[in-house]
């Protein structure tokens, strides 16, 4: 006979097995509905990618798999406000969540505000954000204060559980940019641009503005492999030209308000274009394009010429010139008062032939149908090409810059939110995912991707953007490097004071000697309150700047002609040599 105690042990385990069923059910009907949403997305808008249909959806079963311990959970991501990072916030989020079960609000903000919220969680160790899409600009700053995740390490560590088997580092073009002096990944590539030299191809192909230009310079109008032949084309086209199809044309364009977005026009390697850094890649050793000069150890020790720097020496001072003269003499209207985002549509009204250097992460507005920069068969009047560079450059040196947008993960950050955190941060460049989020932005982060078949027929529409990016010239256009040991600081320094020279409030020699000193004495707080340890910086005393300009590489003397014999190239010569390789 059953006693009432069996009974109740009976019915106990009836709900307990009841209950367990109805979790595997749960489970297996959830597992099934995240498959069923990857396969939805890998073939409503995951395509073109590099990988097949059944390596894109096992990339995703990964995905599903490692965030279960994290599903329901709300994470905040943030990056700067580009065609890239929108279709990452208002698209991919959406399909990590209905995949993951991660809820992630990815917040679009202006590039300075990014590094203030960045800088204020380093300061304070508040959790901010759970993750941040941050310059590898930074990377000196990542690398020298402790407050970043070492990625390297993380990958291998605590991080381990959560690190995708098929992210594949090697194939980030970036890379380079985001490594350390230690050798480690601090920050992991998320988009990148480079700042070329745009101009209209079908003025330059116009047999009467050729033969004209020649008459005048004594040379072919072509892609100026130099700054004087840049500036013989601006001339050209503002005062001999002057006018197209009965539209006022300027052979320059650029932007002078005192604003921080004018320190990142000389920061992204202005001076180094002219010439002023070292040697070295894929920046200048000792002395950077900002420049700072570096020890054997990799220490600060000076900015100014006096220390042996060289952000006060004549090649700084000479590009700080030509800058504004030419924004004087060969922009059009208002470009003195606009600021970088009041000048980005400037290009688009066809009223310019070139510009010195142009972000690429704008070449997917540069392309839209219906502009006067885009032939009616969508191919664009336009092209892009290599920078041309100063007097003082010399083979061997950066020729531009590129931007590289990275993944930055906290220390700040609870281990278990970073964790969430950096599974987003990889499905958004994973190889399931990287390639149409190329299309989108046009921003490419992997070799694979732009070497795909699709972007070899999209190439004619895009101006020289894919020719570029498979070259091997693409090597020459870097981020700051890791001379710079803490960027917020000495960034805000360099608006401020060249602002000043744009304006006409002081001199170039002063703001440029008043530059080298501030940041001189930047470092050398750092160095007195001992917050990077060892790897911050041991400044040079101050001598005689003679000492310093007698010496190989930079800082560089005076030369006596800044304005040599104008050089340039035929681009369709340049495309052909990328094609096949070489640099031209």
């Amino acid at each position: 006979m059953m006693t009432e105690a069996t009974s109740r042990r009976k019915t106990r385990v009836r709900l307990s097995l009841t209950l367990t069923v109805a979790l595997l059910m749960l489970f297996t009907t959830s597992a099934s509905a995240d498959t069923a949403a990857a396969k939805k997305w890998i073939d409503s808008e995951f395509q073109p990618s590099t990988l097949s249909k059944a390596a894109q959806m096992s990339e995703m079963e990964w995905f599903i798999k490692a965030a279960e311990p994290f599903k329901g959970m709300k994470i905040k991501v943030v990056s700067e406000t580009i065609p890239t990072h929108e279709y990452e916030s208002k698209v991919l989020a959406k399909a990590f969540k209905e995949i993951t079960g991660i809820d992630v609000t990815h917040d679009l903000i202006q590039e300075g505000d990014v590094i203030e919220k960045l800088q204020t969680q380093m300061q304070s160790g508040e959790n901010i954000f759970d993750a941040y899409i941050n310059d590898s600009d930074l990377i000196g700053t990542h690398y020298r204060y402790g407050y970043v995740v070492n990625l390297t390490d993380w990958m291998t560590g605590e991080g381990k559980d959560v690190t995708l088997p098929t992210l594949d580092i090697d194939d980030f073009m970036g890379k380079s940019f985001t490594t350390a002096p230690d050798g480690k990944l601090y920050q992991l590539p998320d988009q990148q641009f480079a700042n070329l030299y745009w101009f209209r191809y079908d003025w330059f192909n116009r047999a009467d503005l050729k033969a004209q230009f020649k008459k005048l310079y004594g040379y072919e109008l072509g892609v100026p492999v130099n700054w004087s032949a840049y500036e013989d084309i601006a001339e050209f086209f503002s005062e001999h030209v002057r006018e197209i199809d009965g539209k006022a044309i300027y052979g320059h364009m650029d932007y002078g308000k005192k604003a921080p977005d004018l320190g990142w026009r000389f920061t992204d390697a202005w001076l180094s274009m002219a010439g002023a850094g070292d040697k070295g890649s894929p920046n200048g050793k000792p002395v950077d394009e900002w420049g700072i000069r570096v020890d054997e150890n990799d220490r600060a020790v000076g900015a100014s010429v006096s220390r042996g720097g060289a952000t006060n020496g004549p090649a700084a001072k000479y590009s700080l010139r030509k800058y504004m003269e030419w924004l004087r003499k060969y922009a059009p209207p208002g470009a003195l008062g606009m600021d970088f985002y009041q000048s980005l549509p400037s290009l688009a009204k066809g009223n310019v032939a070139q510009q010195i250097f142009w972000y690429t992460a704008f070449t997917s507005s540069m392309v839209e149908k219906g502009t006067d920069v885009v032939n009616d068969d969508g191919t664009p009047k336009w092209r892009m090409a290599p920078s041309p560079h100063g007097p003082y450059w010399e083979e061997g040196m950066k020729l531009g810059y590129q931007d590289c947008g990275s993944w930055t993960l906290m220390k700040s950050t609870p281990v278990d939110r970073r964790k969430a955190a950096w599974l987003f941060a990889q499905f958004v460049v994973s190889k399931t995912v990287s390639l149409k989020k190329a299309h989108v932005g046009l921003t490419p982060i992997r070799d694979s991707d732009i070497r795909d078949e699709s972007f070899t027929k999209r190439a004619p529409q895009l101006g020289g953007l894919v020719e570029f990016y498979r070259s091997p010239a693409r090597v020459a256009w870097t981020p700051t490097g890791t001379n710079v040991p803490d960027y917020p600081k000495l960034a805000q320094l360099w608006w401020q004071n060249i602002g000043e020279a744009v304006a006409g409030e002081v001199t170039v020699d002063t703001a440029m000697d008043n530059l080298a000193r501030e940041q001189d004495k930047v470092l050398i707080r750092i160095a007195r309150s001992k917050s990077q340890g060892d790897m911050g910086p041991k400044m040079n005393d101050e001598r005689d700047e003679a000492y310093w300009l007698k010496q190989p590489g930079s800082p560089k003397a005076k030369l006596a002609n800044e304005k040599p014999q104008g050089e340039t190239v035929n681009y369709d010569d340049l495309i052909k040599a990328w094609r096949e390789g070489k640099v031209r």
